[in-house]
């Protein structure tokens, strides 16, 4: 059996002295949200100012366009973060709790993982794997502003199928009597967060605790077979920053060596690891939009390709979203297990032959509708895959389609606010 015990673990963590620094501006959501509202990062940039930031340190994908001049100002921001607002935590591990936008907790340990553990090609049966498809062209511009970065933050989460409440949990309650290390609102209604430092004793323990959750009787009992290839930790947030941390740590590997490589810094990746069983976490669908597209050939051609498909999966639904209106489109025999991938596959060819159109992927209905009104614009709405799904869908298919699921709304997201050392 593999050991989890040396794949997730503590590391110096940085995190700026809260008593001098507003943690309400220097916490800042993923950059993969919002990516059309650029509304959005405005009003982030104006409630920053001058302070100190983690929005210094990302490149917001609504800014994709702008990476040749916004990655040297970023790791100029790290280099300058890194000397004067940033303070060293050895050995450290973090219990998170998050206040989430509707008022629910979500628990979470914040550490670091083996990058050597981590595969996110397909059929991969490494102890961490991606959940849905990585998209290799989203890769590059990422690379490049972590090639040159002294510091990663992350916004990945990595899922732990623990039913039981065995990892996370008892720390949670061990915290409840400790004073927090930060303990701050969100910007722009992203909710509230407390982290706890957790001591050695109870590091161990939850090292201990992964490591049951991948032995022979625990896969037999989950999975209904001991022989399958173990999967701790299913990417469910952050697949494509943490590809990017796996394939910036393998172009240094071919660089220094792999006797070099091991105790270099940037095998490791800091992650949030939080259990599937959250009562607060929710799987909510990604939708789609497309723009710029002639909506009625589309439309035309999209309700032939739905009306040909002869699979065997059940019957699904696809709300479209126009200027005009609604209108419901039905998968009699759908080949694809999810209506997310029945879109998907038709949106991927439709996007390859009409270079003049582009797809956006959307979290909320409402966001959705507003994009949808613009003209030459198509949203898609559909039902969303259950979380006990995942990690048996993942374990016995393979990724799913990308973009087929989001943890929770747009503000709930993670965000980025413990720092490490990459360099």
């Amino acid at each position: 059996m593999k050991n989890a015990t040396k794949f997730f673990h503590a590391t110096e963590i940085l995190l700026p002295d809260f008593e001098k620094i507003d943690g309400t501006r220097w916490a800042v959501v993923a950059c993969d949200q919002y990516t059309s509202e650029p509304d959005y990062w405005e009003k982030a940039a104006s409630l920053v100012g001058n302070a100190p930031s983690t929005l210094n340190m990302i490149l917001p994908e609504v800014y994709l366009d702008e990476a040749n001049a916004r990655i040297p100002q970023i790791h100029t921001a790290m280099d300058a973060m890194l000397k004067k607002d940033l303070k060293a935590h050895p050995d450290a591990m973090i219990c998170l709790c998050r206040t989430q936008s509707d008022g629910k907790i979500r628990r979470g340990l914040i550490g670091a993982v083996d990058l050597e553990q981590y595969d996110y090609n397909k059929g991969a049966t490494s102890l961490i794997r991606a959940t849905e498809g990585t998209v290799l062209e989203r890769i590059p511009p990422r690379v490049a502003v972590r090639r040159g970065a002294a510091l990663e933050s992350p916004h990945v989460m990595l899922l732990i199928d623990d039913p039981k409440k065995t990892v996370i949990e008892p720390t949670v309650t061990n915290c409840e009597t400790r004073e927090p290390i930060y303990d701050f609102d969100l910007m722009l209604g992203g909710g509230h967060v407390c982290g706890y430092a957790v001591p050695a004793n109870e590091q161990e323990a939850i090292r201990h605790a992964l490591s049951e959750l991948i032995t022979p009787d625990a896969m037999q009992a989950r999975y209904g077979s001991a022989d399958l290839a173990p999967l701790l930790f299913a990417v469910g947030d952050g697949n494509h920053s943490l590809a990017t941390a796996k394939a910036s740590y393998e172009e240094i590997k071919a660089q220094i060596g792999e006797e070099a490589a091991k105790e270099h810094p940037a095998r490791f990746a800091l992650c949030e690891i939080v259990n599937l069983h959250d009562d607060a976490l929710q799987f909510e669908p990604i939708y789609r939009v497309v723009f710029g597209a002639d909506v009625p050939a589309l439309l035309s051609e999209l309700k032939g390709y739905l009306g040909a498909r002869n699979g065997s999966a059940p019957a699904q639904r696809i709300t479209v979203v126009t200027s005009d209106g609604d209108e419901v489109l039905t998968v009699p025999r759908p080949e694809a297990q999810l209506a997310v991938g029945t879109l998907q596959a038709f949106l991927s060819d439709y996007a390859a032959r009409h270079p003049e159109v582009t797809v956006d992927y959307i979290h909320g209905v409402d966001s959705l509708r507003a994009l949808a009104s613009k003209e030459n614009a198509v949203g898609f709405l559909f039902d969303g895959m259950r979380k006990d799904e995942l990690f048996r869908t993942v374990i016995f298919d393979g990724a799913l389609p990308r973009k087929t699921f989001s943890m929770g709304h747009a503000p709930d997201k993670r965000y980025y606010l413990e720092c490490r050392k990459i360099k």
